[in-house]
């Protein structure tokens, strides 16, 4: 079994920062997210903004890709790579991720929204998706397993008639961007055992079809196999003795 990590006060200290101004980016990135407005602009809005703070973008490079951001419309689950002649308009919604690198440590976190007046379903899935990373954050503490923490996702998404995407997964994240263990949106097992001090990005992925998926020929794009809608959420959390802590919240 790989390593779990614990990471020391003073690494906790420095994603606790990066985790600030990683979600302030993402709050003023999305407050731009309005009808008209292309998906490069907020990429090159989120790009400048962690530059600016003195962190560095981790998608950007990352196995060659292209971008800040990852810009996620309707039935893109992952991986949208922002473009100049993507427009956004009124009655989509949008996953818009981002991870930065403050000091040497990553944290990662997607802010779901809808863009002007969006349909009463992707209302609901909104709603879904915060309360299935909701449910999530209550759970995670010391000594919770990992299936314990992926079944109150799961039921979350399930109960509402969605479907979980079982091939993308949240992960341990810290000095690097993905580390162990990944953390499923299905109870398919129940180590490992959660420890204080562990970090880890939780991030339900689902569809309102039937969860299959495909890549586009951009090689990076996901996109749901039968066009349905597509949901994602995501925080970077620390795992404590009695509970967690939001590392990117703003």
């Amino acid at each position: 079994m790989p390593k779990i990590i614990i990471k020391t006060p003073e690494e906790i200290e420095i994603m606790r920062e990066g985790g600030k101004i990683l979600a302030n980016c993402l709050q003023e990135t999305a407050l731009r997210a309005k009808p008209g407005v292309s998906t490069l602009e907020l990429d090159q809005f989120a790009e400048k903004f962690l530059r600016d703070h003195n962190t560095i973008p981790s998608f950007k490079g990352y196995s060659g890709f292209p971008a800040t951001l990852c810009t996620n419309i309707d039935n893109v689950v992952v991986h949208g790579i922002p473009k100049k002649d993507e427009i956004l308009k009124e009655g989509q919604f949008i996953a818009i991720d981002c991870g930065t690198i403050y000091k040497g440590f990553h944290t990662d976190s997607t802010v779901f929204i809808g863009i002007g007046k969006i349909s009463s379903e992707k209302q609901k899935m909104i709603s879904v998706a915060e309360e299935a990373l909701g449910q999530a954050i209550m759970t995670l503490k010391d000594g919770v397993y990992l299936g314990e923490l992926s079944g109150v996702i799961e039921n979350t998404i399930t109960k509402n008639g969605y479907s979980v995407v079982e091939e993308l997964t949240g992960h341990g994240v810290g000095r690097k961007l993905h580390e162990y263990p990944y953390i499923t949106n299905y109870r398919d097992q129940k180590l490992p055992i959660f420890k204080a001090g562990m970090t880890i990005a939780v991030e339900p992925i689902f569809t309102n079809g039937n969860g299959d998926i495909r890549t586009l020929a951009d090689d990076w794009t996901i996109v749901t196999a039968d066009n349905s809608l597509a949901a994602q959420i995501e925080h970077t959390l620390l795992v404590t003795e009695n509970g967690c802590e939001i590392l990117t919240q703003a």
